[in-house]
């Protein structure tokens, strides 16, 4: 087998795929991509036997065909110090010896037998699927990745559920203490369904996806799923079981709303909460007559402080607690210049939206409060 590749291109897609790659693998042949010569088309795959991920890539000068298993590190750390320049791949089909010149020399190395390489598990025939537009699909994951879980008891929380509707969809996450609903209402599949997507494809995804520009088809069945774009197929195993009713948890009849510049407010968080006992984050909010008062202490070093800053508030005079890094984390993630954060009482989640969503979308994240020293 013989082909040419530009060295820029190669690299660009081995170093995504390569995220798939575990540190340690089970079988040896997992540190490997595997690259499969058809034709003027070179698909090469990294896999951790869970998550696969194809990309292919358009060769020149092509002689032969077939496959092989190259070790990822060894092939990508030079590849990382060679400029743009063409690169020639010469494979000794008999014993699998790799030889790749370049413009000032050559390396060697050994390829492995490509048939040994695990293959994924395939579809059902009849997988369902619907196509989603590459932009709406990142707003989803990009919203709602951060607030899924790592629970070993609960795995189904350690995921994106994609609650498929006819008419939208919507992307939720939650681990326990706060939970992110991201409605995407131009997305209409015709369907009911669900499934439950595992955080590192959804990483994986989230890596790839700024740099699509057209429609992502989304194909699944009771236990995988399969993301094909323009040059990359991610294909992986679902997280089994029946996610929770996160609507029954959204507290309803918020009667105390506060409405802050979203800047001013995270800004305000991360002032106080220096002062704040670090292994617990508590700060305490309360709200009257348009004022909010920020304030915390450390009783161990004898530290406090206490902010006063003007606002929109309807409601009744009101205090409540709230960890500072979840509560800026969950500020932080939404891009509109105001928010509102509606409560119920003191020991209820606390509602934070964005003032106005864009259009056909609608989120909304909760944020479970602390208990008050002073109760």
């Amino acid at each position: 087998m013989k082909f040419i590749v530009s060295s820029t291109v190669l690299l660009s897609h081995l170093q995504i795929i390569s995220r798939v790659i575990n540190s340690k693998n089970s079988m040896a042949i997992l540190d490997n991509f595997l690259f499969e010569l058809k034709g003027n088309q070179l698909v090469v795959t990294a896999s951790d036997q869970e998550t696969v991920m194809t990309t292919t890539i358009e060769v020149m000068d092509v002689t032969g065909e077939g496959c092989f298993a190259v070790s990822a590190k060894i092939l990508l750390d030079p590849l990382k110090e060679l400029p743009e320049q063409p690169l020639t791949f010469d494979i000794n089909d008999d014993n699998l010896e790799i030889f790749i010149n370049y413009q000032n020399g050559r390396f060697n190395l050994m390829g492995i037998n490509g048939t040994e390489y695990p293959q994924g598990r395939p579809l059902d025939s009849e997988a369902s699927s619907f196509t989603i537009s590459s932009d709406n699909l990142l707003k989803g994951i990009s919203y709602t990745l951060f607030a899924t879980a790592d629970d070993v008891y609960r795995p189904i929380m350690n995921g994106i559920y994609f609650d498929i509707h006819p008419e939208y969809m919507a992307f939720v996450a939650s681990d326990i203490h706060k939970l992110v609903r991201f409605h995407e209402l131009s997305v209409q599949t015709g369907m009911t369904s669900s499934f439950i997507l595992p955080k590192k494809p959804a990483t994986l995804l989230k890596t790839v996806l700024p740099k699509e520009t057209g429609d992502v088809r989304v194909e699944f069945d009771e236990k995988s799923a399969r993301f094909t774009l323009s040059d990359f197929v991610l294909t992986c195993r679902l997280i089994e079981g029946n996610y929770p009713n996160y609507n029954s948890v959204i507290p309803q009849n918020n009667t105390n709303v506060l409405t802050i510049d979203r800047a001013l407010f995270v800004n305000v968080l991360r002032r106080v909460s220096v002062f704040s006992d670090q292994a617990l984050g508590l700060v305490e909010f309360a709200f009257e007559n348009n004022r909010m008062v920020v304030s915390t202490q450390n009783i161990d070093y004898s530290i406090s402080a206490t902010e006063s800053v003007s606002c929109n508030y309807s409601g009744q005079k009101f205090t409540i607690g709230f960890n500072a890094p979840k509560l800026i984390e969950v500020i932080n993630t939404i891009q509109s210049d105001e928010v509102t954060l509606a409560m119920s009482d003191s020991s209820r989640a606390g509602v934070i939206c964005p003032v106005s969503n864009e259009e056909n979308e609608d989120l909304l994240m909760l944020l479970m409060p602390m208990l008050l020293n002073n109760r």
